[in-house]
């Protein structure tokens, strides 16, 4: 049983990360146990490590579940967003993180790469909020994953990665819109260059990424992480349609 502890401050609420296996979704799902909530999350395909996660929640008193929910499929997602309001009785808090990263200059990328990413990064994204702002809670809270490049691209070859996340800010203005009458809030938070397996600081691209931030140094999911428990949280109660970077300077 979830402790329901009312002095954390996410204590009694219920929350979808999709995503969450690793990353900065794993982080993020961690910082919303450690804050008292109840945490589903989805995974493309690595169920090991989702089920990690889990047993990590749980040591925070939290509950957890888990399910395989691919972007590109559309059934899978409806039954994630039906399953975690079940699991828990209810649905709070969504963050929108699940994603993927593409490189490749305009003249080389393939249209079966473009429907992939698209796929992904935007019909996904917004499959994920419709079928979880059925489900959710008046004031509730949704938290897209966006990308500092969408903002500022500094590299040849990241058009289209540049498009996809551009167009979830498209989504987080019209989903902010569209259910404040209910009290539910939607923010995004715009990452810069984090640690992570799919773009390691020591990576070939890791010195010169970190160059292009004020601050000198990727980010850790963790730092990520903080800023979504701020905007979930009630101290952002009177903060939608936002736009938070959490880059360390590089799209400034």
């Amino acid at each position: 049983m979830h402790s329901g502890t009312s002095d954390k401050p996410l204590g009694g609420k219920a929350a979808l990360v999709t995503g969450g296996s690793r990353g900065i979704g794993a982080a993020v799902a961690l910082r919303l146990a450690a804050d008292g909530a109840d945490v589903a999350l989805t995974y493309a395909a690595n169920a090991g490590r989702a089920r990690d996660v889990a047993a990590r929640i749980e040591e925070l008193g939290g509950r957890a579940w888990t399910v395989r929910a691919p972007l590109d499929d559309a059934d899978s997602i409806r039954a994630a967003a039906d399953g975690a309001a079940a699991a828990f009785g209810r649905l709070d808090i969504l963050v929108n993180n699940a994603g993927t990263g593409t490189q490749g200059e305009l003249g080389s990328v393939p249209a079966e790469e473009v429907d992939r990413v698209l796929a992904a990064n935007v019909r996904g994204a917004y499959l994920v909020a419709q079928a979880a702002a059925a489900r959710m809670a008046d004031g509730g809270r949704i938290v897209n994953i966006g990308s500092c490049v969408s903002a500022h691209v500094p590299f040849p070859g990241m058009v289209l990665y540049a498009v996809s996340k551009a167009a979830v800010t498209g989504l987080t203005k019209g989903l902010a819109r569209e259910l404040a009458p209910r009290g539910i809030t939607v923010n995004q938070v715009s990452p810069g260059p984090v640690d992570t397996e799919l773009n390691p600081a020591d990576g070939e691209s890791g010195a010169a990424q970190a160059a292009l931030t004020m601050l000198g140094r990727y980010g850790t999911p963790e730092e990520i992480a903080d800023s979504v428990a701020h905007l979930v949280g009630d101290g952002a109660r009177y903060v939608t349609g936002a736009l938070l970077a959490v880059d360390g300077g590089f799209a400034a």
